[in-house]
């Protein structure tokens, strides 16, 4: 089932019960450490992953409102949000922050304290980016956890290939904001020369202009679609499902949620492991573990969704070659 919360609803859940608590209760949450948890994605998506990241933290030694308390601050896919909401953490001198959502937070976390430890949680690659020089001996305060989605793409585009060979072309979309989207594109184009695959490419990064991708889609009569990793695409993944239904354009994703969100195919890392990973160093630092002791973790968990009632509203087969390989089928 999908999950659909509202940003206020979101707040309300994580926070708002502080406001009931008895001064004393609210001194003593003060006076715990703290965890700033930035995130570019949507509050919804970060309130799924939460039971996975609490888990995480309960492996350690911690539990959320009783020794250890967490700021949320969520740039909702505006990624030009995040130094003022990095800058807030800073000045409230949490003792970790937590940067989740691509590479952009753990960027806007390194360039505002080189003190604080940072951990990210990224599917881009993190030495590519500039975030870690090493993966095995990350230096500075960062350190976190690669999930390799963004090396998926051409996996998913071989899959996507499979359920619908008879696609004259196969759509991509990509956001043009997103710090690996050329790199991304480029192995997405290679894939698709490599099976001899006609590939659309369409690019937004905004509400408006990605309505406008799917009309162009349309107009160039695509007939299926790849919708690349990107963090500001998970937050608008019901929107992006939503064309897609109404286009009639079988998709795969990156991301889990947008199979449980209606999606047809998602092809992706376990996110929700890699959050409790994040966790787990986050309550290792808390401990007094250097972030340069420890070395970033690569996912080697990935998992196939496929949502077999929009295969059906599509009047669309899935081959038994991928059935028989996928790890949840939603029906």
């Amino acid at each position: 089932m999908a999950i659909n919360i509202r940003r206020r609803e979101f707040i309300g859940l994580l926070g708002g019960a502080a406001i009931a608590w008895p001064l004393a209760a609210r001194a003593q949450q003060s006076a715990l450490p703290v965890i700033g948890f930035l995130s570019s994605l949507s509050s919804s998506y970060i309130a799924s992953r939460m039971p996975s990241f609490r888990q995480g933290l309960k492996e350690t030694g911690y539990i959320e409102g009783q020794n250890v308390a967490i700021e949320y601050r969520s740039a909702e896919g505006q990624y030009d949000r995040l130094p003022a909401l990095v800058a807030d953490l800073v000045e409230r001198k949490v003792a970790v922050i937590v940067a989740a959502g691509g590479t952009d937070p753990a960027k806007a976390a390194k360039a505002a304290t080189a003190t604080i430890p940072i951990v990210f949680i990224s599917a881009a690659d993190p030495v590519n980016a500039g975030i870690v020089t090493s993966l095995n001996r990350p230096e500075g305060n960062v350190t976190g956890v690669s999930m390799l989605g963004s090396l998926l793409e051409a996996k998913r585009l071989g899959l996507l290939n499979d359920i619908v060979p008879a696609a004259a072309s196969i759509g991509v979309l990509v956001n043009p904001g997103y710090p690996a989207a050329d790199l991304d594109l480029r192995e997405v184009q290679e894939a698709a020369s490599a099976i001899n695959r006609q590939i659309k490419v369409v690019r937004a990064s905004t509400v408006v202009e990605i309505d406008t991708a799917f009309a162009t889609l349309a107009q160039q009569t695509a007939g299926a679609l790849l919708v690349s990793q990107d963090g500001f695409f998970v937050s608008r993944r019901e929107q992006l499902v939503a064309l897609a239904a109404r286009y009639k354009l079988p998709a795969i994703y990156g991301n889990r949620q947008f199979a449980e969100a209606g999606g047809l195919v998602t092809y992706a890392p376990d996110f929700e492991d890699g959050y409790r990973q994040t966790a787990v160093y986050v309550g290792k630092i808390l401990k007094g573990t250097k972030p340069s002791d420890l070395p970033v973790m690569q996912s080697t968990k990935f998992e196939l969704v496929i949502n077999l009632k929009t295969a059906k509203a599509l009047s669309l087969t899935i081959p038994s070659a991928i059935f028989s390989i996928a790890d949840d089928v939603i029906e």
